[in-house]
């Protein structure tokens, strides 16, 4: 929207007055944290035309010592990817955000895929590159009173008072897609869910935070929608422990500080993050670290709208010198 375009362009312009780069502009000497990114390598859901229901698999290098090594770790997880992928027969066609999007026989297949190719690259799972996931489970969930299938005839779901999923092909409960979960994270390195239910299913939220909160990052992007106001009532109810923050979804820069001040306030971990159509604009990654928050969401390692912030991040980290600190020890 145009104040959304004003608002970056005035402190643009301002720190340009200042001879400042945006990210010490908006934080002085403060900004110094480079993020650790959560890379999506597997696209699936409305991000790809594939069968995954979890629209991002994605991988975290929490190992690496510094942004650059992060990028290098990440880059050959990647590539090792796209070579299984391509051992097996699998299409290395990319998705929206630039991770490939091969058909599978099940979402767990995308995590054991990932795992080979940590592997396959030298690197321990859990120790140097951890996994998280964006199951978009709003993309999959259906009020209790109907769905379409693929013949375009009525079926009635099972009841249920928290509506129902339809995942890997069959029906499931908030509680049942909670267990298929909790096994996961018991089973791979994943320290990090967003949007594991429908921003409509709030009794679901609440259900999600008490069982894995203590364990996992549980990350709010459609329930929150980076909105102060829904964000404080999500808080009020204890749903998650981490907020999704996107620029031009709030609309402002100074309403996009307001949330993470917010975050930051009621101890929920925010994450900077791109959207699934982009430019090659680079502000998120000055915001990413003029807000300390940690962690940055800006896609895969391949597509120029996605890789501009990457390249930005370094150039960043290479400015700071020896006063970069890389946030990928804050999950050891």
């Amino acid at each position: 929207n145009a104040i959304l375009g004003v608002s970056l362009a005035v402190a643009k312009a301002m720190a340009l007055l200042k001879k400042e780069p945006l990210y010490k502009f908006l934080a002085g000497d403060q900004a110094k944290i480079l993020p650790v990114p959560l890379m999506n390598i597997l696209n699936g859901g409305l991000h790809a035309d594939n069968n995954l229901d979890i629209q991002e698999f994605m991988i975290l290098p929490i190992g690496a010592p510094t942004f650059k090594e992060a990028l290098r770790y990440a880059a050959e997880v990647f590539h090792n990817l796209k070579a299984i992928l391509k051992s097996k027969g699998l299409s290395t066609s990319v998705g929206d955000e630039g991770g490939f999007a091969p058909r599978l026989n099940s979402n767990a297949q995308a995590l054991e895929l990932i795992l080979q190719a940590i592997e396959k690259a030298g690197y321990r799972a859990g120790k140097d590159i951890a996994l998280a996931l964006d199951c978009a489970a709003s993309s999959f969930y259906k009020p209790p009173h109907q769905f379409q299938n693929n013949e375009g005839s009525k079926q009635n779901w099972c009841g249920g008072k928290d509506g129902n999923y339809k995942f890997d092909n069959s029906q499931k409960t908030s509680q049942d897609l909670i267990s298929i979960y909790e096994d996961w994270i018991n089973k791979y390195p994943i320290i990090s869910i967003e949007d594991g239910l429908s921003e409509h299913d709030w009794p679901g939220w609440k259900d999600i935070t008490d069982r894995l909160g203590k364990k996992i990052q549980l990350v709010g992007d459609d329930i929150f929608v980076t909105n102060p106001q829904i964000f404080k009532k999500g808080i009020a109810q204890n749903l998650g422990n981490a907020i999704l923050v996107k620029v031009n979804q709030i609309g402002s820069l100074s309403e996009t500080q307001e949330v993470l001040g917010i975050a930051r306030k009621n101890k929920y971990r925010a994450i900077i993050s791109h959207r699934s159509g982009e430019t090659e604009d680079t502000t998120i990654a000055h915001l990413a670290v003029a807000s300390g928050c940690g962690q940055i969401k800006t896609g895969s390692l391949s597509r120029t709208d996605r890789l501009c912030k990457y390249n930005e991040l370094l150039r960043i980290e290479e400015e700071l010198g020896s006063r970069a600190v890389y946030a990928g020890t804050t999950w050891k």
